[in-house]
């Protein structure tokens, strides 16, 4: 599962997840894309319901519903976002919040999966701005490991295409996610 959270569907992060996506097709995996933006998916109340042991899923009845299944499958899953004033987009973020539902009283749904994170940012020190700490928060919580995090430097759309490095190294993670799963 490819996550998108770019609002803009030319931009730099994106580019590197179809890098993603294509190199994990190559390589054999099954691949799903979801754009975040184009989704409807609320923001979080903190009702907690989600953790009452009568429950699978968030009582909002959104998007996210179409979501839980799939990330609940999932063997990978890839985060792409922009970096937008110190943290992911807040599409992403939105379904960061939400993911609490995946978490419970009977353990975690998540646990074991594996991560792949791809930021782009206008700045060169992708640590400055939190965001990675943020995104390693969220996947301690499910017991999960990174598996790469892919970070290019760029502002306008399609930037990063120019970089060829980041690019590659794009790819590399769609390839090491499918051939590492293959052999599990």
């Amino acid at each position: 599962v490819i996550l998108l959270g770019s609002p803009r569907k030319n931009g730099n992060s994106i580019a590197l997840a179809k890098q993603v996506e294509q190199s994990a097709k190559d390589s054999g995996a099954n691949v799903e894309n979801f754009y975040l933006h184009g989704m409807d998916i609320q923001f979080c109340t903190g009702c907690s319901k989600c953790r009452k042991k009568t429950s699978k899923n968030c009582v909002i009845d959104d998007d996210m519903q179409l979501l839980y299944p799939k990330l609940r499958k999932a063997q990978a899953i890839v985060f792409a976002s922009p970096i937008y004033w110190a943290h992911v987009s807040g599409q992403m973020k939105v379904f960061m919040d939400r993911c609490f539902a995946l978490g419970g009283p009977e353990g975690h749904d998540m646990e074991g999966k594996r991560y792949g994170i791809l930021l782009t940012y206008a700045n060169t020190d992708h640590f400055k701005s939190g965001t990675i700490n943020a995104i390693r928060t969220f996947q301690d919580s499910f017991s999960t490991g990174i598996v790469d995090i892919v970070c290019g430097n760029a502002m306008e759309a399609g930037k990063i295409k120019e970089n060829k490095i980041i690019m590659d190294r794009a790819y590399a993670l769609g390839e090491h996610h499918a051939k590492s799963l293959a052999a599990d």
